[in-house]
């Protein structure tokens, strides 16, 4: 519990320094307003000194967010006033991290605070779209079929985020222990193998002089070596997370052959899901541009989306800008063009997700078919031709001995 330091007046008029644990701070404020103080000022206190273990918490999955919605939209329906329903999700939760931010959040609402505003207070557990869908389910008093539309929306975007990590992490997965088995055989095997060459009196051949020069060199400088071969990946991976990086990547990731048109399948699934979800929640088509964009997932897909909402904001249609963007698909752009016709947008943007969650689908599947052959080949060609460099010299040693 989050311990804050208050400046407050007593009721006496008196000027008090003090300091007190608390759920929040309305709640402490909440607390000493009890006592007949007037609160100046107060904040959490910093910590001064000594190791901070945040980071050992345990995190909220998005699985745990969806439970939660689902959870919270069957006994809003049945009528279970919202502060009983936030105490029994408090209770009920196995996570600490959870359990304790369900807590802050019951305070809150207790303090007076609407539901959606102490959302709002957890952006790292609760999303924009979250918190905007909450907020117009509390306008429209449908909060329960609210949350119950935020809990297929998650588990849709689980589905989806779950295929893509299924097609890319067998890859990963192979080349790593291809690298691994490469590594140990240069700088364990290859060395035993040196000895033997050294007793043959024969020239060995090119490959086994640049395969065990490189054995060498990995030999007598593995500290800076084996470092930068395990670092260099996470370097990367740092860099794609930061703004150049990270635009670098969407952008090129979208060209790729095969992987490329899967994640842009991926991005419109996603674009269509989330604001269709939001338009017919009920939340303005600019607030809801806006919270696509910022959970888009791709920094060129959250680039359209936003001119979008300026061309819209300037009077525009919503599919003129989308075409104009290069982005999606002509039928994408046809589809959105006829739901605006229609005034059925929302229900248009769902049936375009639906199309392309399939076709997300038949994209894993083509994309696990071709790189599996091509992963198998080149573990072949790595490990076979370390495999024939050292064995040439021996079927040469054989040769000149017949």
């Amino acid at each position: 519990m989050p311990t804050f330091k208050y400046k407050a007046r007593n009721w006496d008029g008196k000027i008090i320094t003090q300091e007190m644990d608390g759920e929040s701070k309305e709640a402490c404020i909440s607390k000493l307003r009890e006592k007949g103080y007037f609160v100046t000022s107060i904040a959490e206190k910093k910590s001064d000194g000594g190791f901070n273990f945040s980071f050992l918490e345990r995190g909220v999955s998005s699985q745990e967010v969806c439970i939660f919605a689902r959870q919270f939209a069957t006994m809003i329906g049945s009528g279970v006033p919202l502060v009983r329903c936030l105490t029994i999700l408090q209770q009920q939760s196995e996570n600490p991290t959870f359990k304790r931010i369900i807590t802050q959040i019951r305070t809150d609402v207790e303090g007076g605070q609407t539901f959606s505003k102490s959302l709002e207070k957890h952006p790292k557990i609760f999303s924009d779209l979250f918190v905007n869908l909450v907020k117009a389910g509390e306008v429209g008093g449908i909060l329960d079929q609210i949350l119950n539309r935020l809990a297929d929306y998650l588990e849709g975007s689980e589905a989806l985020k779950s295929k893509v990590k299924g097609a890319l992490t067998y890859p990963i997965v192979v080349f790593a222990i291809a690298g691994l088995v490469v590594l140990a055989l240069i700088l364990f095997v290859l060395p035993q193998f040196k000895e033997i060459f050294s007793g043959m009196k024969i020239e060995l051949p090119m490959a086994t002089q640049a395969l065990l020069g490189l054995s060498d060199f990995m030999v007598n400088w593995w500290f800076i070596v084996v470092p930068l071969i395990l670092g260099i990946p996470f370097l990367i991976m740092n860099f794609f997370q930061t703004k150049a990086g990270g635009r670098i990547f969407d952008t090129n990731i979208l060209k790729m052959p095969a992987i490329g048109m899967m994640m842009r399948k991926v991005a419109v699934a996603k674009f269509t899901r989330t604001l269709g979800t939001l338009i017919s929640s009920g939340v303005p088509i600019l607030q809801a541009l806006e919270v696509t964009g910022q959970t888009a997932g791709n920094v060129v897909i959250a680039e359209a989306v936003d001119k979008t909402r300026v061309s819209i904001r300037e009077g525009e249609s919503i599919a003129e800008p989308l075409k104009n963007s290069n982005v999606f698909p002509p039928m994408v752009v046809q589809m959105i063009a006829v739901g605006e016709e229609t005034g059925e947008l929302d229900k248009m943007l769902s049936k375009i997700a639906d199309f392309y969650d399939t076709e997300v689908d038949t994209a894993v599947k083509g994309i696990t078919s071709i790189i599996e052959p091509i992963v198998i080949v080149f573990m072949g060609i790595v490990i076979g031709g370390i495999v024939l460099a050292v064995f040439m010299p021996m079927l040469k040693l054989v040769n000149m001995g017949d």
